[in-house]
């Protein structure tokens, strides 16, 4: 695993210092490397979304069934794209 050494604004090293002394994580490098994951997911719907749109402007029309795309969303919400 890489080491990384960063620093925090006070702010936000109390609020991690607050998380871990909660016992919600076992240390601070455990809760960035879970909001990084997070925002990765997030990202990836970003994206997701994005692509869907850029293709739904160039084709005009999609041949999805709101059934479809509800499903397809739910699966990408639920990490399963």
């Amino acid at each position: 695993m890489a080491r990384q050494s960063i620093s925090l604004t006070q702010p936000n090293d109390e609020w991690l210092k607050n998380q871990v002394d909660c016992k919600e994580y076992s240390s601070k490098s455990e809760l960035i490397n879970d909001l990084i994951r997070q925002a990765r997911k997030q990202q990836r719907q970003i994206d997701w979304i994005g692509a869907k749109l850029e293709r739904a402007e160039h084709s005009g029309f999609s041949n999805d069934s709101p059934e479809q795309i509800l499903k397809e969303s739910k699966s990408l919400l639920n990490g399963e794209l």
